[in-house]
């Protein structure tokens, strides 16, 4: 899914409505894609840690949210996003593109079909305004109307193999059976502590969760109900539910960058740019049909096969690499470039993203780093795959 880069990119950031829940908490504060955001509580692994084995909360406001209305809605889309959006369900989510009429990557983005005419689309913090820009100088003769989100609803992520079961502990039983049977990628309407909002299964992290979408004015009622259901239960509502504490805690973003990288999906900034398209980030399978007429496909299909793709490098050594550090093929020849890097939680070993001589990219192919004695391994993404826990 998206994510958001850690640089800051604005002098006065904002804040959303959690933002003195977040500080009761001690949590570190940063500059964030414009907004003041919690980066960790207290330690990024143990976040991390909490969201592989139980179940983590994070405030996601920060993301842009526009709903884009109209008899038109679905052909502007298909005219201006990378994927076929006609034929996406009622109730059903997308990963998708907006990109420049070279291919290059504007943001990555979730859109969610609410209605036949109704889409809710969530991108990066940094890139809003750039995407919503070019949202309105593409509607051209279509009639649709596009109406800016994240002001009125916030936007909480509940993550982790309990993270159904934290959920039901704030709905009404009547609703337990919807939440368990939503798919993966769908969203519907339910009563959340109280409040009714768009719940979502979908997420950054690699692991099962849920996204929330409470308006804004109720946000901190949302994220206290599920803080406190997180703990242990005297008299659980549930017949099912024993009642014991889920190991729940509150999540910042460095952990999140952990959780994306081990899951192998890309963050906008550092995998995906202006000067990178889809099909060198590897995500051709996500693009509408050849026949499809949206922005940049002439030169999407019809450009050479780019020289390097994306792919995942597990590091020797215990140290992650720095953003930018240059690869070498065998004969010492620059082959590569390192886009993210971290120390993974889960594996106990620094992994990366880079982008490497397409001829390179296959298993097992062992690069140089450059002025040192490490080396970098080609390996299958995802690096961490919840379907295969230790």
């Amino acid at each position: 899914m998206t994510g958001n880069s850690v640089d800051s990119v604005a002098t006065t950031p904002r804040r959303s409505a959690l933002y003195d829940e977040h500080v009761k908490l001690g949590a570190e504060m940063r500059n964030i894609g414009g907004y003041e955001v919690p980066f960790r509580y207290t330690s990024e692994v143990a976040e991390h840690d909490a969201v592989r084995e139980a179940v983590g909360l994070f405030d996601l406001s920060l993301m842009g949210i526009i709903r884009v209305t109209g008899e038109d809605a679905s052909s502007f889309l298909a005219h201006t996003l990378i994927s076929a959006i006609k034929p996406l369900a009622l109730g059903r989510a997308k990963y998708t593109m907006i990109v420049q009429e070279d291919g290059g990557i504007i943001d990555d983005l979730i859109i969610y079909r609410l209605g036949s005419h109704e889409f809710m689309l969530v991108q990066n913090a940094a890139n809003f305004e750039e995407v919503h820009s070019t949202l309105l100088e593409r509607v051209g003769g279509y009639n649709v109307e596009i109406e800016l989100m994240d002001r009125i609803t916030a936007l909480l992520a509940v993550q982790g193999p309990k993270a159904a079961k934290l959920l039901r502990r704030v709905l009404p039983q009547d609703l337990h059976a919807t939440l368990d049977e939503l798919n993966y990628y769908s969203c519907t309407l339910l009563e959340v502590a109280g409040v009714e909002m768009i719940v979502a299964r979908t997420g950054y992290t690699g692991e099962d969760g849920f996204e929330i979408f409470p308006p804004a004015d109720r946000a901190v009622d949302v994220w206290r109900a599920i803080l406190a259901a997180g703990g242990e239960l005297e008299s659980p509502a549930d017949p099912a539910d024993k009642g014991e504490a889920l190991g729940l805690l509150p999540c910042g973003l460095a952990c999140r960058d952990t959780l994306r990288l081990e899951a192998g999906m890309p963050l906008y900034g550092y995998e995906l740019t202006r000067d990178r398209t889809p099909l060198e980030a590897g995500l051709k399978s996500i693009m509408g049909p050849t026949k499809g007429q949206f922005i940049g496909r002439n030169a999407l299909f019809n450009r050479p096969q780019s020289k390097q793709v994306l792919a995942g490098l597990r590091i020797s050594g215990s140290e992650a690499l720095n953003r930018g550090t240059k690869l070498l093929d065998a004969d010492g020849n620059e082959a590569g470039v390192i886009t993210s890097s971290k120390v993974s939680p889960t594996l106990g070993q620094p992994i990366a993203f880079a982008y490497v001589e397409r001829w390179l990219a296959t298993k097992g192919t062992e690069f140089k780093v450059a002025d040192s004695d490490v080396t970098a391994t080609v390996v299958p993404t995802p690096f961490y795959n919840r379907r295969h826990r230790k």
